[in-house]
């Protein structure tokens, strides 16, 4: 038989064979004195045992241990794997999709944010938060960053610390204003006299409890440096400015 005709018959195609032959899988039969390769009966059988095998989902190097004479794993070994890894696989999608039923039923009830999928406590955080300006949609923004790339344990003393701080009576407000004094800077210079207010008015609504005691604020942190490098000057000045203030309000 020619590679077309073993192809057809096995049900694959003269690219997979050719493939094969050159992982290693399937053995390169005699050639004819035109130079074409000549398949025999053998090299259907071990072609169909491939294709049976990469069928029932195993790679190709499992493929290559079990038709091997010399296999370095039986067939049940592998498939002992293979299962172990399906049910992992299986595992992990049970946990997709109730991430995905929880996501679904919070757009449904109009609860799921832009800045979403983000985790349900953070999403209730958004939620109280005003939305209204650039500032507003900035600091949402960070904050979902906050949750993906911070650890956890990080993560969920900030977001539960600034869960208690918005609800505390007129939060929402004092948060507002700070968002307008910020986007009012967004053109300033940053020896603006504004500057110093909307400091003072950011530094009121940031609790003490966002940072860990002792902790200093390195701008040379990745994700110090972009928040920063997202402000305009007189904003970033003002941010830093507000931290300073918090940080002594905590005292050494």
């Amino acid at each position: 038989m020619r590679i077309g005709e073993i192809a057809a018959l096995v049900g694959v195609t003269p690219r997979a064979v050719r493939h094969y032959h050159h992982v290693g899988l399937l053995p390169e039969p005699l050639r004819r004195a035109n130079g074409y390769r000549e398949y025999g009966l053998r090299d259907a059988v071990v072609l169909a045992r491939i294709r049976r095998l990469t069928e029932i989902g195993l790679g190709l190097d499992e493929v290559r241990d079990v038709v091997r004479d010399d296999a370095g794993r039986e067939l049940a070994e592998v498939l002992g794997e293979l299962d172990e890894d399906l049910a992992r696989q299986e595992a992990r999608i049970r946990v997709r999709r109730e991430r995905i039923k929880g996501l679904l039923a919070a757009a449904e009830a109009g609860e799921l944010t832009a800045e979403g999928p983000v985790s349900a406590e953070l999403g209730e955080l958004l939620r109280a938060l005003p939305a209204t300006g650039e500032a507003a949609a900035k600091d949402r923004e960070i904050l979902a960053l906050l949750e993906t790339v911070a650890p956890q344990e990080a993560r969920n003393r900030i977001v539960d610390t600034l869960r208690e701080a918005a609800a505390v009576p007129g939060a929402a407000e004092r948060t507002q204003e700070a968002y307008a004094l910020l986007d009012a800077l967004a053109g300033a210079a940053t020896d603006d006299p504004r500057v110093a207010e909307a400091a003072h008015v950011l530094a009121a609504c940031i609790p003490d409890g966002m940072w860990e005691e002792g902790a200093v604020m390195d701008e040379g942190d990745a994700f110090l440096r972009t928040v920063f490098a997202d402000f305009a000057p007189a904003q970033a000045e003002a941010v830093r400015r507000a931290v300073r203030i918090v940080a002594e309000r905590r005292g050494p």
